[in-house]
């Protein structure tokens, strides 16, 4: 399927005269793969999950944000799928349009995929999404380490997890409300004040 198919649902749900969001212009894979980790100030507050799957990011809502601490099990719920260039986003979607609110990147970086199948053979990414269970491993400026996302209740809802190493818990997600951008240092209400009232 080609990117333009798989961001049909993306580009139906937006008014691009209104919204600052990136319309995606086939920017090409490249390199190793992208995650982007958003928090997105909408009518709830949650975290976007989005990782880059061939052309596209594959993307959950995550209503506690992603966890350092393995015992920390966060739903994830899939969205659309989003063009690659999302992960520099930042600012305010207008109410009324789909998403309205403010929007920072929390974290971005690289990731590795980490899936394989019984015999121990690699497994891509994608397939391991397909299957139900994809393990990789996360090079953010604040994310870092092993992590999973394991569907379960069919399509509907799937589990992050950051993988146990070691034995040593982590730190749980920050205050969304105090977080800072790792793009551009800014917090939400900074962004809110600066690019429009969300």
């Amino acid at each position: 399927m080609g990117e333009r198919d798989r961001l049909r649902d993306y580009h139906g749900k937006r008014d691009f005269d209104r919204t600052g969001e990136p319309r995606g212009s086939g920017a090409e894979p490249g390199g190793r793969p992208r995650f982007v980790v958003q928090i997105h100030d909408a009518s709830t507050m949650h975290f976007d999950f989005r990782l880059q799957v061939g052309d596209v990011l594959r993307s959950w809502s995550v209503p506690k944000g992603p966890s350092a601490d393995p015992r920390d099990r966060r739903l994830a719920i899939p969205t659309e799928d989003h063009p690659l260039e999302y992960e520099e986003f930042e600012g305010v979607i207008p109410h009324g349009e789909y998403g309205g609110g403010t929007v920072i990147v929390w974290d971005h970086g690289t990731y590795e995929p980490l899936s394989h199948d019984r015999r121990g053979r690699p497994v891509g990414f994608g397939e391991s999404l397909e299957r139900g269970h994809a393990a990789f491993r996360l090079h953010g400026s604040k994310l870092h380490g092993e992590y999973a996302l394991t569907r379960f209740r069919g399509e509907e809802a799937w589990l992050l997890v950051r993988a146990a190493k070691g034995g040593s818990g982590g730190r749980g997600t920050p205050d969304p409300r105090r977080a800072r951008s790792a793009r551009s240092g800014r917090t939400l209400a900074q962004v809110a004040a600066r690019d429009g009232t969300a």
